[in-house]
């Protein structure tokens, strides 16, 4: 029988979400990707970037994100006269759309709300999953799964 250090398990285990959270693909050098543990992002006016990826910590967006944002325990927030070309996910945290903001794709928090002014266009769908039964509800099955497989 394998024994495996339990701190071995909780590494493995959140690698296996951060992972495809910061994954960075090729980008052009005027709008680079940018990535962030613990200390916010902010896409001031007149500055252009790729995707943004957050965990525990928040995207602030005056400027253009030709990408998506995505933040784990954090928040996305799309300012008065800022653009998000892609998605805003929030995963433990809040999307916040305001006056005069662009989301051109899908804004979805789970474990969170999206709040947005009249004023604020988003072109995709809005979804929220509020409350953190959600979260329990995505991260425990595969964590028992992974149990039981190492049990056996």
């Amino acid at each position: 029988m394998v024994m495996i250090n339990r701190k071995v398990l909780l590494v493995a285990s959140a690698a296996m979400w951060l992972v495809p959270l910061t994954s960075q693909g090729a980008s052009a050098k005027n709008n680079p990707d940018r990535s962030q543990f613990g200390r916010d992002i902010h896409v001031e006016v007149g500055e252009t970037t790729g995707d943004l990826v957050c965990v525990d910590c928040s995207i602030y967006i005056r400027g253009q994100a030709t990408g998506d944002a995505t933040t784990l325990h954090g928040n996305v927030v799309v300012e008065s006269g800022g653009q998000l070309s892609g998605d805003g996910t929030a995963v433990w945290g809040d999307i916040h759309a305001g006056s005069g903001a662009h989301i051109l794709g899908d804004a979805t928090a789970i474990a969170g709300a999206v709040r947005r002014d009249p004023q604020a266009i988003v072109g995709g769908d809005t979804t929220a999953l509020e409350g953190t039964k959600w979260l329990m509800a995505i991260i425990v099955p595969p964590l028992i799964f992974l149990g039981a497989i190492l049990s056996s």
